[in-house]
């Protein structure tokens, strides 16, 4: 319906500023006259307003009119005035007070719910003057179009009798007169690219998720993380993988390199590590998903949050091959013995402006400074407002739905530092309530937040203890450390109990070791080999092997989380570069040609997997109990840390570590067995006094108990 426009040469625009306060701007060339105003609604009431001020300048003016009551929300609104007539914008009363409390909408269970005799359409939009449903049937290729029917708490919604499902729907959605056209925000199912949400039956996807066989986790500190993406694991045109880049490529069995070794799923067995850290594997938006091989993107562009990723569909077209493909990888790896960690990104979307969340609900799902600015505190463009209420709602059914439907086994928070404390506390408390072995850990950097409650940065650690956290002191000081810089000995030494114990120089950072995800690179940071040739100028292939060899062996023998990023074991390169988000195969793909070359690094890292979980005093230990029977002491120019006491099978255990140039040698007090080594001294297998400790290397030796 058409009520006209404003005058020539002028503009005018009406806002809700305070909820019995609306604001006139004009912008004219107009000698200002006296001015009138009636406030329309629903396109029938009219009602004249209240102009309490009127002031103009220089072909500017404003002008306030008061309301008797506050505006109710819900309603089409336009305000006619001498000048024209316009709608008057109600965006700003997701900001007035008790609007969250008056939209509290927590308990409604939103999106489309599937029953084979009718669905219901629930779609949180408080400011929406009408919603209707655009919805098509499947096979069907024709349209049709529903009312829906608004609440006092801002839930629109429908019952649609009859099957709808794999039906395929969008909304659109009025606020402030402007029409937009969305996909739902808690839609499960979606077509390719996010076009359109689709309607899932849950009750075809009822699949064993095999999680009874998974040996439970007495602490985080038994975990051992391998992390890296679904196309990066499978890629690769060197192994004999079928389903390349895909969700299926990573539980192929009996799956080899062109050399014969092995690839894929057999490969994960054979290192033997416990948890697969995959990064995003929800619905991202910058790979064409009919069209994946056109593009590259980690995934931390969210798009849709309970949706997965379509590019990594056997046939993306199909909006359910996702799921069952998803649901299957998942499954298949725990009927294998690995657990599941899932990256998600609940601190930021790709482009708010074109979100199902703006458009739905404008100027309410994302985080302001104080000046009113869109916090861009993630460096992304947005930063989500997890501590509202309905946005934390959001989230959380998310993070529960990954947990019940696809049976992830823990999350691994982007940012987590910019989401608040009691957001993820939900998470955690559910997802512990499913499985007491779930994980949650994530990134705690300090980034601000522009927040006024607290967040789940390291600096409140203490108010997250269920929770673990990158440990980036110990990943500089390591990757310094076992790069040659001797001078940070003393500092690998407070990082190797956890960063959790008081020293002269350093306070705690953690509550324990299991607090701390020991790492020295992940996806998004330098390799390190990369780190020691390019930023240490180590030129020397042998040398730069061995470092690897060592600072990997320093993460598996210290105290805390080992995390382990695939590649990181045969010393892999991304040719200097560090943050290759968007950068292609060749910089990120597991290279498969290099395992080849370098497979005795891998079975050197098996067997550190293997050790570390032998000693389980690594694992299983208080802190308490850590400081009473462990010792670590300068050593030459490396360290030695001894641990005596009642260790099962040993009296007395020995880790060397040597980051020099040249070897050293130490005396034992009695002859050991040698564990594990690397480099050119004694084989493993045999007993010695006195041990030599090769440059650039790490050596375990222990003394067995004696038979009674």
């Amino acid at each position: 319906m058409c009520f006209g426009k404003p005058m020539k040469d002028t503009f005018i625009e009406a806002k809700l500023v305070s909820p019995k306060l609306i604001r006139i701007a004009f912008l004219t060339s107009l000698p200002f006259e006296r001015f009138y105003a009636t406030l329309i609604k629903d396109h029938r009431e009219e009602t004249n307003l209240n102009v309490t001020r009127f002031a103009s300048s220089q072909g500017n003016a404003i002008a306030e009119a008061l309301l008797e009551t506050p505006l109710e929300l819900g309603h089409s609104y336009f305000v006619k005035s001498n000048y024209g007539l316009v709608p008057l914008s109600v965006d700003e009363a997701t900001d007035f007070e008790g609007f969250d409390e008056k939209f509290d909408a927590e308990n409604e269970a939103l999106g489309s719910l599937y029953e084979k005799d009718g669905t219901l359409f629930s779609l949180y939009a408080p400011l929406a003057s009408s919603v209707s449903l655009k919805i098509e049937k499947q096979n069907e290729n024709v349209f049709s179009l529903f009312c829906l029917s608004r609440k006092e708490n801002g839930v629109w919604s429908i019952f649609l009798q009859g099957d709808w499902k794999n039906a395929q729907y969008v909304y659109q959605v009025v606020n402030s007169e402007v029409l937009r056209e969305t996909i739902d925000p808690y839609a499960k199912a979606s077509t390719a690219n996010g076009e359109r949400s689709v309607v899932l039956c849950e009750d075809d996807f009822l699949l064993p998720q095999w999680k009874e066989g998974l040996k439970p986790l007495k602490s985080y500190t038994e975990a051992i993380i391998y992390e890296g993406s679904v196309r990066d694991l499978t890629i690769s045109q060197n192994t004999n993988i079928i389903h390349k880049g895909k969700y299926l490529g990573l539980i192929e069995e009996n799956r080899h390199t062109k050399m014969g070794h092995k690839a894929g799923l057999a490969y994960f067995q054979e290192l033997g590590f416990t948890h697969l850290q995959l990064l995003p594997i929800y619905d991202f938006k910058t790979v064409d998903e009919l069209h994946p091989e056109k593009g590259y993107n980690w995934g931390y562009d969210p798009s849709q949050y309970f949706v997965p990723e379509g590019s990594y569909a056997s046939h993306p077209e199909d909006p359910l091959s996702r799921i069952k493909d998803a649901k299957a990888m998942i499954d298949i790896l725990h009927k294998n013995g690995f657990r599941l960690i899932m990256d998600v990104v609940f601190n930021h979307v790709y482009d708010w402006q074109t979100s199902s969340f703006e458009k739905t609900v404008p100027n309410f799902y994302f985080r302001k400074k104080e000046n009113g600015q869109l916090s861009n505190a993630s460096g992304c463009g947005n930063v989500l407002y997890s501590e509202r209420p309905m946005v934390r709602k959001l989230i959380v059914e998310a993070a529960k739905w990954w947990i019940d439907f696809y049976g992830v086994d823990g999350f691994r928070f982007d940012l987590m530092g910019l989401i608040d404390v009691e957001t993820v506390r939900k998470i955690e408390e559910y997802g512990k309530s499913q499985d007491p072995s779930f994980m949650v850990y994530g990134e705690g950097w300090n980034m601000g937040g522009d927040s006024k409650v607290a967040l789940s940065s390291m600096d409140n650690a203490k108010m997250l203890p269920g929770f673990a956290f990158f440990n980036d002191g110990f990943r500089e000081v390591a990757k310094r450390f076992f790069g040659g810089d001797l001078s940070e000995r003393d500092a690998f030494r407070y990082c190797y109990l956890g960063s959790s114990e008081q020293t002269s120089t350093s306070h705690p950072r953690f509550l324990s070791p299991s607090q701390s995800l020991n790492y020295v690179e992940c996806h998004d940071n330098k390799t390190y080999y990369d780190y020691l040739h390019y930023t240490k100028n180590i030129s020397d292939e042998k040398e730069l092997l061995a470092r690897s060899k060592l600072v990997l062996g320093a993460i598996l023998f210290s105290f805390g989380i080992p995390f382990i990023h695939a590649g990181e074991e045969i010393g892999q390169t991304k040719y200097g570069k560090d943050n290759t988000y968007n950068a292609g195969d060749d910089f990120n793909e597991f290279d498969y040609s290099l395992l080849d070359s370098r497979y005795s690094m891998a079975l050197y890292f098996k067997d550190c997997f293997l050790l570390r979980k032998k000693l389980s005093f690594l694992s299983n230990a208080s802190l308490e109990e850590i400081k009473t029977f462990t010792q670590i002491e300068n050593i030459s120019s490396g360290l030695r840390i001894t641990f005596s006491g009642d260790l099962e099978e040993f009296k007395e255990v020995n880790v060397f570590f040597n980051p020099s140039n040249e070897p050293f040698t130490c005396m034992l007090d009695a002859d050991q067995d040698i564990l594990l080594m690397d480099g050119d001294a004694l084989p493993v297998g045999i007993k010695a006094m006195s041990v030599l400790v090769p440059k650039c290397s790490m050596l375990v030796v222990a003394l067995k108990k004696a038979i009674s």
